[in-house]
């Protein structure tokens, strides 16, 4: 059997599965405290946290930012019934407040109190009370776990989906402006994997801009639609029956709390009615935007690597990069590449998200509780990844212009040829015998570029046919690249202007104006 080298006491190489189970014994029980934590070449990495990601989207899902945010939470639950008449006192207000942020001990302080108590929310509980004795007996009054949870996860949301947007919004604007730049340069477009019609480099960047635009949007609409839907105060099973109980039946001071929560939490208002949990499907619909943003990355990516097939286009590749450990020549589109693996991964979560909705039962069910732990912050973890990779890709696209000119030259007079009827007809001649005259020439040159390799001389044929002789005159013209275009660069400037743009505003702050950008063209 294959060997296996693992960590013991000898440095020794195991091979039996008995001796490699011992070995797996002997190694060190990792608990969580802070030196266990350090081990991180010892234990499993999640390579979007190792490997991909921006430190901010990794802190927003952190344990410091996630149990620091319950304390807030807190803070704000106690805050609002002080303020409603509970007799909750400044000095406990005020040590809470100090003690927002968790520190590292605690963390250690929270984890044996979670192994005796067999419950998350309760050992922070009595973490955050260590730290704030005056309000020990206060904290989370007449709350439920999912006060804290629940709600903490819907403010990551919205961070999260804050965190992407300029971010997109910076990629779209980068596409925009090399599009701008190549909006009337030809190249061959692709129908069945065969090469058509002629469109433009930058025509067909707007295929990918008017795809993320509608990411953009679709995020945007989930940000909006979320500032609407936030758990709020509402008990075990939203009914709000404690916090009924604690105000001595006063259902306007109930609906007060809830209010004032939200309004503190960030939120324009929280949902009417609720279970013990908010609805799993405000999951399904954000992570569905984000799946929906996975399946334009793996497409933008996908048609690159095409295109690098062709040797037409290029990402980005720096000074020192290696693109192959034997084949020392290749200039591998790796980023591509990656940008589609991720955004494959993305566009799969979403099935996870509709399994954990569907599954709910009536008021509460914990089987969501260790998905949503993977599910929730590995979509945003795997988004932002994308539009990291997406950002630098866009920012160096290399154009090959000697290669797509060669490629037109090769396919352009077989396009041409409807051209050349029209043309022959304007001067009076068969339109059918023109058709004829036209296939055997595309058939010989076709033979002389599929069975010798060489290049396609199918004009040279038509230079030299006297029955052509009428329109000789004319080919130079009717074989002219830039005028198969149709309307390409008009359509460029189109969507730059009357979509780009508007989509755009909103961002200035974080990545500039287009027209800024566009200036630096010189068009």
């Amino acid at each position: 059997m294959a060997h296996s080298r693992l960590p013991n006491s000898t440095n020794r190489m195991v091979s039996t599965p008995d001796v490699r189970l011992a070995t797996l014994m002997d190694l060190p029980q990792l608990t969580p405290t802070k030196s266990a934590l350090d081990a991180k070449y010892d234990t499993y990495q999640n390579p979007l946290n190792s490997r991909y990601c921006s430190n901010e989207m990794k802190y927003i899902f952190s344990p410091r930012n996630r149990f620091s945010t319950w304390r807030e939470l807190w803070v704000f639950l106690a805050e609002s019934e002080r303020a409603l008449g509970l007799d909750i006192s400044e000095e406990a207000i005020e040590q809470m407040k100090n003690r927002m942020q968790i520190q590292d001990y605690e963390f250690e302080t929270a984890a044996t109190e979670e192994k005796r108590r067999r419950h998350d929310v309760m050992a922070h509980v009595h973490t955050y009370g260590l730290a704030a004795p005056a309000a020990a007996g206060i904290i989370h009054w007449g709350a439920t776990s999912c006060y804290v949870t629940d709600n903490a996860d819907l403010m990551f949301l919205r961070d999260a989906i804050d965190i992407l947007l300029p971010k997109l919004a910076s990629v779209i604007q980068k596409l925009a402006v090399f599009a701008l730049k190549y909006r009337d340069l030809p190249c061959l477009g692709y129908t069945h994997g065969q090469a058509a019609q002629l469109v433009t480099v930058g025509k067909r960047a707007t295929i990918w801009i008017e795809d993320l635009l509608d990411d953009l949007h679709n995020l945007e609409h989930q940000r909006e639609r979320l500032l609407d839907k936030f758990r709020g105060v509402k008990g075990t099973t939203g009914t709000q029956a404690s916090f009924l109980a604690i105000f001595k039946g006063d259902h306007q001071k109930v609906r007060q709390l809830d209010a004032m929560v939200t309004e503190k939490s960030g939120f324009n208002r929280a949902s009417r009615s609720t279970t013990q949990t908010y609805s799993r499907k405000v999951d399904v619909d954000i992570i569905h935007a984000l799946a929906s943003f996975g399946c334009t990355a793996e497409r933008i990516g996908g048609d690159i690597r095409h295109l690098a097939m062709f040797k037409e286009l290029e990402e980005p590749f720096e000074a020192d990069q290696i693109g192959s450990s034997a084949m020392a020549y290749k200039r591998n589109p790796m980023r591509s590449e990656r940008l589609c693996s991720l955004g494959r991964n993305l566009s799969n979560i979403s099935g996870a998200a509709e399994q954990t909705y569907k599954s709910q039962w009536l008021e509460r069910s914990l089987d969501d509780s260790a998905i949503r732990r993977i599910t929730l912050p590995e979509s945003f973890l795997c988004a932002d990844a994308c539009m990291i990779l997406l950002n630098n890709i866009s920012s160096g696209l290399v154009i090959n212009k000697a290669i797509i000119k060669q490629r037109i030259d090769l396919e352009l007079p077989f396009m041409a040829t409807e051209n050349v009827i029209m043309a022959m007809v304007d001067k009076g001649i068969s339109r059918q015998e023109t058709h004829e005259q036209i296939r055997v020439l595309s058939h010989q040159a076709g033979a002389v570029v599929k069975q010798e390799g060489k290049p396609n001389d199918l004009l040279e044929r038509i230079k030299t046919n006297e029955f052509f002789k009428p329109i000789w005159d004319q080919l130079d013209v009717l074989t002219d690249s830039r005028t198969f275009i149709g309307r390409c660069p008009e359509i460029v400037e189109e969507v730059l202007l009357e979509d780009v743009r508007p989509a755009l505003e909103n961002y200035e702050v974080q990545i500039g104006r287009l027209g800024d950008k566009v200036s630096e063209l010189n068009v």
